[in-house]
C-alpha cells in the first residue's frame, strides 16, 4: 500500500514514521508512506498556503491552488482509490472502515489546518471524508497517524501475530475480553481458574461471554442499546 500525506508542517511524522508499528510496516514493505509539505506548491516568495475567509471572521483558510496543485500531480503519476481529507464533520472512523481501507492500494491523506479549507477543495478533490470523533484538534496529522496505524496493523504480515488484530475490540462489534499473564496471583489478585486449565474451548467460551459482558456494561451502544 502506498500512502501520501499531505501537511503543512511534515517535520511533525518524523518520529513516528522512524518507530512503532508504521516504521516495521515500512521496513517489511506493507507501506509506502510518503509525507508531502504543502508549502512546496504554495504561492509567491513565501510559499502562501493560507488567506483569510470571505465574509470575515476569525482564523485562516487553506487556499485552493496549493492543494489543487500537490493532489494532480499526484493523480498524474498514479490512480489512487481514496482521497481522504480529515474533518470533524466527516464519517466516523470505526474499525470496519479501517479493515476496507486495508486493502485499498494506494491513498491520499489531506491534513487540514488553521480554520478551515476552502469548500472547492472537498467539492472536486475529496472522496471520503473522516472523522475520529467529536473533537477539533489544531490539525489532521493525529488523526492521519491514527487512520494509518489502524488500517496497517489489520494488514497480514504487518504484525508479528497477525491473529492478534483480528480479536482486537470492534473485529466482532465487541470490546475485547479482559487477559492476564504471570503472576498467577500478585498483591492477592489472582488470575481466573479457568484461564490455567488448559481446556482450550472452554477458555474461548469464558473469553466470549466476558467480551459480552464488558460490552454490554461499557459499550451498550455497540449492542444497539442506550
Amino acid at each position: 500500500m502506498r500512502i501520501d500525506v499531505i501537511s503543512v508542517i511534515p517535520g511533525f511524522f518524523d518520529s513516528v514514521l522512524d518507530n512503532g508499528l508504521l516504521s516495521i510496516a515500512r521496513k517489511k514493505q506493507y507501506a509506502d508512506i510518503h509525507i508531502h509539505n504543502l508549502h512546496d506548491y504554495g504561492l509567491g516568495r513565501y510559499r502562501q498556503v493560507d488567506d483569510s475567509p470571505f465574509g470575515g471572521g476569525a482564523g485562516m483558510v487553506l487556499r485552493p491552488e496549493p492543494v489543487f496543485s500537490c493532489i494532480e500531480a499526484l493523480q498524474a503519476e498514479r490512480v489512487y482509490d481514496e482521497v481522504i481529507f480529515l474533518t470533524p464533520d466527516g464519517k466516523l472512523f470505526e474499525q470496519s472502515l479501517a479493515n476496507r481501507l486495508s486493502g485499498m492500494q494506494n491513498l491520499i491523506i489531506l491534513c487540514g489546518h488553521y480554520k478551515a479549507v476552502d469548500e472547492r477543495i472537498r467539492q472536486k478533490l475529496i472522496t471520503m471524508e473522516i472523522s475520529i470523533g467529536d473533537v477539533v484538534l489544531s490539525g489532521g496529522e493525529i488523526p492521519a497517524l491514527l487512520l494509518m496505524d489502524a488500517v496497517l496493523r489489520v494488514i497480514p504480515g504487518v504484525l508479528g501475530d497477525s491473529e492478534s488484530a483480528l480479536t482486537d475490540s470492534f473485529q466482532n462489534g465487541l470490546l475485547d475480553c479482559v487477559y492476564y499473564t504471570r503472576p498467577a496471583e500478585f498483591r492477592g489478585m489472582k488470575v481466573p481458574d479457568i484461564l490455567m486449565s488448559g481446556h482450550h474451548s472452554k477458555i474461548e467460551q469464558w473469553r466470549g461471554e466476558n467480551a459480552l459482558e464488558r460490552t454490554r456494561t461499557r459499550r451498550p451502544d455497540l449492542l444497539g442499546h442506550e
